[in-house]
């Protein structure tokens, strides 16, 4: 059962009802790296009572510089098993399911299985996020999802729009482009920046340190090294769980807009 004395703060601002309705919900995270980490992290906190974590990965020692599940002493071990400790850790009421899964056609009957109320996309690799918003998109489960987080350096581009509204940002546009081919229309509300990207790719053969690398599977192949900040990559991801939070409650209750826009309340 939920302390009620853990959620003071937030039923203060809010009220006790959308808090207890975020304790039934059912939040389907999927990516757990800086900007996944960083989102299951401020959901956790906020009060969702039911989490299924989806990450394939493993600790590694480059996430160091970014991903709040990334320690020294949780080098190594799988991001969905240091995921759990901390959600247990913060809120042992929370109930959690882990799919240590890499996302492909074969694994996502499983990861969008049973009642969702959202899902959460911080996959960072394009065919399986452009899978993962195909099959929520078909089977209508409310999806929010963060665009491309490495490479850029003003944090004050970081802004929310529909997919198909989205500019300025190479991944959100391979990600319209492919998802329009399937048939994938509005309705999935990003996290982006439109940062002018300056950066010159390496293949990964050509990497310094290539084996530090993540992997885009299970089966060793790698991608390119993306440079990334910490403060870019958390501010995506706080934006990103805000995000969930306005759909998983009502928008207005979150967005703030009544109290800094006078003309909407004469309207």
């Amino acid at each position: 059962m939920m302390r009620s004395e853990q959620f003071l703060r937030i039923t203060r601002l809010l009220g006790e009802e959308p808090v207890a309705r975020l304790h039934e919900k059912h939040v389907v995270v999927v990516g757990l790296g800086a900007v996944g980490g960083m989102a299951l992290e401020s959901l956790v906190r906020s009060g969702v009572g039911n989490l299924r974590i989806v990450d394939f990965d493993t600790v590694g020692i480059t996430n160091l510089n970014r991903q709040i599940l990334a320690t020294y002493e949780t080098l190594g071990k799988p991001k969905t098993e240091v995921a759990k400790e901390r959600i247990l850790a913060i809120n042992p009421a929370c109930n959690v399911e882990v799919l240590p899964l890499f996302v492909e056609h074969e694994t996502l009957d499983e990861i969008l299985s049973g009642p969702i109320d959202l899902v959460v996309d911080a996959i960072d690799s394009l065919n399986p996020k452009c899978a993962l918003l195909e099959a929520a998109y078909a089977h209508n489960i409310p999806v929010v999802s963060s665009m491309g987080a490495a490479l850029r350096r003003d944090p004050f581009l970081v802004r929310k729009a529909d997919l198909m509204d989205t500019f300025g940002c190479p991944l959100a546009r391979q990600v319209r482009t492919n998802l329009r081919k399937r048939g994938v229309g509005r309705g999935i509300e990003v996290i982006f920046s439109p940062e002018l990207v300056r950066y010159t790719y390496k293949s990964p053969e050509e990497e310094d340190h290539a084996d530090f690398n993540e992997q885009v599977s299970n089966k060793g192949r790698r991608r390119n090294v993306l440079g990334s900040l910490p403060t870019i990559t958390g501010i995506f991801g706080q934006n990103l769980a805000h995000l969930a939070l306005t759909r998983l409650l009502d928008e207005e209750m979150l967005s703030g807009e009544e109290a800094w826009n006078p003309q909407k309340k004469q309207a």
